[in-house]
C-alpha cells in the first residue's frame, strides 16, 4: 500500500520460478525448487554427501512455474504503477541467471525480431511488465480526463558504456553518453533522447525500435544482450488544479530495468577479451551486490560510484524511490548453484530501506521557467560548440563541472589526509608497542637475574643454617662433657 511521504519502506522482493524447459525435460533433470505461493516461500532441496537438505526462503510474493503474466502483473505491479500516477518515482528491476525468464517477465514473448504486444486490440497473453504498465498508465490518464504528457527513454549499459537505443546515431558513430548528477542527487544521462508518446501503440513502436537496435548490435558488434543491462524509463507530467485554482504539474517516473545475467564468469564460457568484458559487466553486478550489502549492514560508505549501473540506480537503492526487485530462477538441479546465489541475493535485498518522497508538484510558471532555462543552456552549449570546434560546453557549464571536479578532489584530499593521520596514529601505537616490548624484555632479564641471586642466597642460607645446627650440636656436646667432668671431680 502507499506509505506516508518520507516514511521508511523496505524494497519489495518478488520471486518467480520458470517452468522446466525442453532441454531439462529431455535430460529428465530433477526439480529442486518448490514454490509455496500461499505462504510466500521457496523450498530448495540440496544433496550434500548423500544427504538431502532443504533450505527455505521467504519473500514478499512468490510465483511458481504455472503463474501467468497477468497474475504477476496484477498482484505485484499494478500497485506500483498507481504510485507512479500519484507522483512517485518507482523502479522495477529483474535479476537472475540468463535463461530464467527476466526479459520474458519484463517485456514478454518474442515473435521474430519484433515482439507482438497487442493481438486483436488487446494485450497479448504473454505481454510482460513493460507493455502492461504502459497500458495501465494511459488507461488511468484517459479515465482521469486531465491533461498529461508522457515521454520515454531507452538505454543499454554494456561494458560500462551507455548506448541510447532510441537515438538517431548509427552503431558505428556512437556518441559517448555521460552521467550527470543534479543538486538533489538525481543522476541523469546527458544527451539521452526523450521521445514524446501519445498512445500505448507509439510506446510499443519505440520499444521495438530499441529492441531491434539492441539485436543489431548483438550481431554487428558481437554483443550479447545477456551481458548487458537495459533501462526503459517512462516520465509522466500530469496537470492538476489546486483549491485556489492554480494549475500545478505532478511528475511520476517509472524505471524498468532488465539486468545482465547474474551467472558467474567461470561458468559462462568466457575466454580472453570476452572474459575481460564479462569482468566489466560483472563489475556492475558485483558493485550492485556490494551496494546491497553495505545498505543492509548499514555501513557508513555505500560504493554507488564504483559502477555506472549503481550510479544510475542510486535513488532506487536506499534513496527516495519505491523499488521492487523481481528475481527469476530455474527449477532444475542443473542450475542449483546459481539459483541459490539468486535466492540469497534477493533475500538480502529485502532488508534495504528506502524513504520514498512524492516528486515536488510545480506550478506551470516554474516548469516553463525551468524548461526555458534548460533550452537557453543547451543553446549556449550549441553556440560554444559551433564557435570553437572540440568545445561542447559553454564557459559557465565548464566552470560548474570544474567546481564539481574540485569538490571531488577536495574529498579525495580529505580522505588522503585522514588515511595519513590514521597511519601516523598506527605508527605511534606500533612504536609504543615496540618500546613496551623492550621494557618487558629488560624487566624479564632483571627478573631472571634476581631469581638467580635469590637462588644463590637461598643456597647460602641453607649452608649457614646447617653450620649453625652443627655449632649448636658441638656446643651442647661440650657443655655435656664439662658437666660430666665436674661431676667426676666432686666424686
Amino acid at each position: 500500500g502507499a506509505a506516508g511521504d518520507g516514511d521508511s519502506v523496505n524494497v519489495q522482493v518478488i520471486l518467480r520460478c520458470r517452468p522446466a524447459n525442453a532441454e531439462e525435460k529431455k535430460a529428465r533433470a530433477p526439480t529442486v525448487v518448490k514454490c509455496a505461493e500461499a505462504s510466500r516461500e521457496v523450498h530448495v532441496s540440496q544433496t550434500i554427501a548423500g544427504k538431502t537438505h532443504e533450505r527455505t526462503f521467504h519473500y514478499d510474493k512468490v510465483f511458481g512455474p504455472q503463474s501467468e503474466q497477468a497474475e504477476l502483473y496484477e498482484t505485484a505491479v499494478t500497485p506500483i504503477v498507481d504510485e507512479v500516477l500519484s507522483g512517485y518515482t518507482c523502479a522495477i528491476f529483474a535479476y537472475g541467471q540468463t535463461g530464467t525468464g527476466k526479459t520474458f517477465t519484463m517485456e514478454g514473448g518474442i515473435a521474430g525480431a519484433e515482439k507482438t504486444y497487442v493481438k486483436d486490440g488487446a494485450l497479448a497473453a504473454d505481454a510482460g511488465v513493460i507493455p502492461r504498465s504502459v497500458k495501465q498508465i494511459f488507461e488511468t490518464l484517459e479515465a482521469n480526463g486531465s491533461e498529461y504528457s508522457v515521454k520515454v527513454t531507452f538505454l543499454e549499459l554494456y561494458n560500462e558504456e551507455i548506448t541510447d537505443l532510441l537515438g538517431a546515431d548509427t552503431l558505428d558513430d556512437k556518441r559517448k553518453l555521460a552521467l550527470l548528477e543534479d543538486s538533489k542527487g538525481f543522476v541523469t544521462v546527458r544527451g539521452l533522447e526523450e521521445v514524446i508518446v501519445k498512445t500505448p501503440d507509439e510506446i510499443f513502436d519505440v520499444l521495438n525500435r530499441g529492441t531491434v537496435k539492441r539485436r543489431t548490435a548483438e550481431t554487428k558488434l558481437n554483443k550479447q544482450s545477456s551481458r548487458s543491462h537495459s533501462v526503459f524509463s517512462v516520465t509522466i507530467h500530469m496537470k492538476e488544479s489546486t483549491p485556489d485554482g492554480e494549475d500545478v504539474i505532478k511528475v511520476g517516473r517509472l524505471n524498468l530495468v532488465d539486468l545482465a545475467g547474474s551467472e558467474n564468469i567461470g561458468r559462462s564460457g568466457a575466454k580472453d577479451s570476452r572474459a575481460r568484458e564479462a569482468g566489466e559487466i560483472n563489475k556492475s553486478l558485483l558493485t550492485l551486490g556490494r551496494v546491497i550489502s553495505a545498505l543492509v549492514e548499514k555501513q557508513p560508505h555505500v560504493p554507488y560510484r564504483d559502477s555506472k549501473l549503481t550510479r544510475m540506480l542510486r535513488d532506487s537503492l536506499g534513496g527516495r524511490t519505491k523499488t521492487c526487485i523481481i528475481a527469476t530462477v530455474a527449477p532444475s538441479v542443473n542450475c542449483l548453484e546459481e539459483t541459490l546465489s539468486t535466492l540469497d541475493y534477493a533475500h538480502r535485498a529485502k532488508n534495504i530501506k528506502n524513504r520514498p518522497e512524492v516528486n515536488q508538484r510545480v506550478t506551470k510558471t516554474t516548469l516553463i521557467k525551468d524548461m526555458t532555462g534548460e533550452i537557453d543552456r543547451l543553446r549556449r552549449d550549441l553556440l560554444a560548440c559551433r564557435e570553437k570546434n572540440g568545445v561542447y560546453i559553454n564557459a559557465e557549464r565548464y566552470a560548474e563541472e570544474q567546481a564539481e571536479r574540485k569538490k571531488l578532489d577536495e574529498t579525495v584530499l580529505a580522505l588522503e589526509q585522514q588515511i595519513e593521520e590514521k597511519e601516523e596514529e598506527l605508527a605511534k601505537v606500533q612504536k609504543l608497542f615496540e618500546t613496551k616490548e623492550t621494557e618487558l624484555d629488560s624487566l624479564k632479564d632483571a627478573h631472571d637475574q634476581t631469581v638467580c641471586v635469590l637462588q644463590a642466597t637461598q643456597g647460602e642460607l641453607k649452608a649457614t643454617e646447617s653450620a649453625l645446627d652443627e655449632a649448636h650440636e658441638g656446643l651442647e656436646e661440650r657443655d655435656y662433657l664439662i658437666a660430666s667432668h665436674e661431676r667426676s671431680q666432686k666424686g
